[in-house]
């Protein structure tokens, strides 16, 4: 799969179902660009893993003609929407406090799968050594080591614990992990053999861990997923729809409260960090590709014809909560539409792709003016 003769590979970042729906829109308009079908890289983290999970898990009955699938609305968005209309935050968070030996996680991990995923495991994804399938790679965190932990059709790994080829994870675990967003629903433990365990550290002390693996959100180490797609694919883009970050004119000044607004900085200036690093590699000519987030501006692109314009519903956006909690059709609709806007822009403006004329926006009925 490729593009003129390029690797691609799409990043799609955490944000709770902000972020599931922003990349929704993302695909839709890689999908009628015919670019969703010669993706070689679906890289994910918390909320985007949802929909990359949605993806990956539907990804054989996909109907593609070059490069376009007919049926994506039914087997993508139409279910991804569904979701993102139900609230299970509250649900896992207060089922994991009063039952013994369950955590939030855990519910959260069978919710994805009665709802999304029907049992299906890591491996059921299409094989990505095979042409027309791309390589999906969720991102989760691991509190023991301080590392991304990657789950892939294919195999699990961590840089100090080494590779496993032979593990059999559920997809819901793998997203389950991808957006445990601590500390409700983290952490999420996954029990493996450590002998299947290869080509990690050598050090004894890292040979008990592989034995329990304790793993908290994508997004504490890396919310936009960039680590094993910058580098590995020669066009690389990213829908980032991690939002901002605020002032907060009186933060919590308690001992324990006080906990959350530090951990929101450190994982703010991490994230700040890797962009400002993706924008040097593309300023740069290192890395081609295209970033778009959900507060960018669209003026910004300078493209001509836009299917957006900045106002107060699109600066308003990237406000929603992260959170796993129902939004309404409009919501949605507008989040996909920005998405969609944002993503056509982003290619035709620094991807410099050629792209056939956008249809409209995928949800007309919710304007953003």
């Amino acid at each position: 799969m490729a593009i003129d003769g390029k690797t691609v590979g799409i990043a799609l970042s955490g944000g709770g179902y902000r972020a599931t729906l922003f990349g929704l829109g993302s695909l839709q308009r890689l999908n009628d660009a015919g670019l969703l079908g010669k993706l070689d890289r679906i890289t994910s983290v918390s909320g985007g893993s949802i929909l990359a999970g949605v993806l990956a898990h539907r990804w054989k009955d996909l109907q593609f003609d070059d490069g376009r699938a007919a049926n994506f609305d039914a087997l993508v968005v139409d279910p991804v929407r569904a979701f993102c209309g139900r609230t299970i935050d509250v649900g896992a968070g207060l089922k994991g406090l009063l039952t013994p030996f369950r955590t939030a996680g855990d519910f959260l991990a069978h919710r994805y799968d009665k709802d999304l995923f029907h049992g299906a495991m890591l491996k059921d994804i299409p094989d990505a050594s095979r042409p027309g399938n791309p390589r999906f790679v969720f991102y989760a965190t691991s509190l023991q080591t301080g590392r991304s932990f990657r789950f892939r059709q294919d195999f699990i790994a961590d840089y100090l614990l080494g590779t496993n080829r032979s593990e059999s994870v559920p997809l819901s675990i793998a997203v389950a992990a991808s957006s445990a967003f601590p500390p409700v629903f983290s952490p999420i433990v996954l029990d493996t053999d450590p002998g299947e365990w290869r080509d990690g550290s050598k050090a004894p002390e890292f040979e008990a861990l592989r034995d329990r693996v304790v793993l908290t959100d994508g997004g504490v180490y890396d919310n936009m997923g960039l680590e094993s797609l910058v580098g590995r694919v020669d066009l690389v883009l990213v829908s980032d729809a991690g939002a901002p970050f605020g002032i907060q004119e009186e933060p919590w000044e308690d001992n324990v409260m006080q906990l959350g607004r530090v951990r929101d900085i450190l994982i703010d200036q991490a994230r700040a960090l890797r962009k400002r690093w993706l924008i040097a590699e593309f300023e740069a000519g290192r890395q081609h590709g295209a970033y778009w987030g959900i507060g960018t501006r669209i003026g910004d692109y300078e493209a001509s014809d836009p299917l957006a314009a900045d106002n107060t519903i699109t600066g308003e956006l990237d406000e929603v909560p992260t959170r796993l909690a129902a939004f309404d059709e409009r919501l949605q609709g507008r989040l996909m539409n920005w998405g969609y806007a944002l993503c056509d822009a982003a290619l035709r403006q620094r991807a410099r792709l050629a792209l056939s004329p956008a249809p409209g926006l995928p949800a007309p009925m919710h304007a953003l003016a």
